[in-house]
């Protein structure tokens, strides 16, 4: 795994209770198994809410701790078969350490993107469940929340396009590139979410990540005012995604 991945001597591999997890010792040196478990949090005082989306976050809030704890759950059809639980091929492709090792890279070549810090997968028979933590941004809201409350500015929509294109110039595919998984702060634009992300040769995967976003923009703002999300947005978007960063790709292998 090292040896493809160009992994750091910071990034350490442990055996657990069915499997084997993957963290940062340079940001949680301490990190155990416990630390995926929601209930570990709540018993200490320290879960602070949480989402829903493919993978249910648990946001963790300490003296010395942001974090996003992610169990990952099936979508589609597939949930109604096991909610959970995924085909086990290898270690280095289960779920959760392929979307850390990715993120790691990315991270590592200075892409706006939350620092990974752990990865666990429990085995049972020819199945695995996962699950993934990483750093919690500082942001003020994803895309979809801030049209929710109010029109962007123009700057705004630019700082988006440009921030898809140094991910695009890398070779990073996103799997699922919508409003949810785009987060503003002040600070610019992250993001988030890459399981099942790819790294990539030009091509038409470019067009389609840019395809789904803008379904998604427009399924979160249909029913709100029209100024929320206008064509000249969308437009204002396209103009930074066409000011190229100039970035090599990261390599896939």
């Amino acid at each position: 795994m090292s040896g493809r991945w160009a992994l750091g001597p910071e990034v350490k591999r442990a055996a657990v209770a069915g499997g084997a997890m993957l963290y940062d010792t340079s940001r949680a040196g301490n990190l155990a198994p416990a630390w995926f478990d929601p209930a570990h949090w709540r018993a200490r005082g320290e879960l602070d809410g949480g989402a829903q989306g493919r993978a249910t976050a648990h946001f963790i809030n300490s003296a010395d701790k942001r974090y996003v704890l992610r169990h990952y759950h099936r979508g589609g059809l597939m949930a109604h078969i096991s909610r959970d639980r995924y085909s086990w091929r290898s270690e280095e492709s289960s779920r959760p350490f392929a979307e850390w090792l990715l993120t790691y890279r990315m991270h590592r070549a200075g892409l706006p993107v939350p620092a990974p810090i752990g990865a666990r997968y429990v085995r049972s028979g020819s199945t695995y469940t996962g699950d993934l933590i990483t750093e919690r941004l500082p942001t003020v809201g994803s895309l979809a929340e801030c049209l929710g409350t109010g029109a962007l500015s123009v700057v705004t929509w630019i700082s988006i396009g440009r921030c898809i294109r140094r991910f695009h110039d890398l070779g990073v595919c996103h799997a699922d590139l919508n409003a949810h998984n785009v987060l503003l702060s002040e600070e610019g634009v992250y993001l988030i979410d890459f399981d099942r992300g790819q790294l990539r040769g030009p091509g038409l995967w470019r067009d389609a990540n840019l395809v789904r976003l803008r379904r998604s923009l427009d399924k979160v703002t249909w029913a709100l005012p029209a100024e929320r999300f206008a064509e000249s947005d969308w437009h204002g978007l396209l103009d930074g995604y066409r000011q190229s960063s100039g970035g090599s790709a990261l390599q896939s292998a």
